[in-house]
């Protein structure tokens, strides 16, 4: 029980370091390097692991192609923010993207 709850505290502080690194750079007006923290492959990679370590490859393999198929709604999430973000402001653009990304993604999600 406590290697459980170790073992979400690392990933829990993981992602948060990621998150402030990110944070800090998009702070400092460095979009782009802020984005290549955020998307960095040790993210995707360090879940990959947790998953194979909790399941094994077969969950891996289902991981990765849910990513895949999820990719694009991602993408149209972020179009949108982009899009409204100069028309509506902060909060109204995200909350219509995550909104956008929600409904496509549960349908997506729901009829497979």
């Amino acid at each position: 029980m406590i290697g459980e709850i170790v073992k979400y505290m690392v990933y829990f502080i993981l992602g948060g370091f990621i998150v402030a690194i990110a944070t800090y750079f998009g702070s400092e007006k460095q979009g782009l390097l802020a984005a290549f923290f955020a998307m960095f492959p040790f993210v995707t990679a360090f879940t990959l692991f947790t998953v194979y370590s909790a399941a094994g490859l077969n969950a891996v393999s289902s991981y990765i192609i849910g990513l895949l198929i999820l990719t694009p709604v991602w993408i149209l999430y972020l179009i949108c923010i982009l899009y409204l973000l100069p028309k509506y402001g902060f909060w109204i653009s995200i909350g219509f993207g995550v909104a956008i990304y929600l409904v496509i993604a549960l349908i997506i999600v729901l009829r497979s």
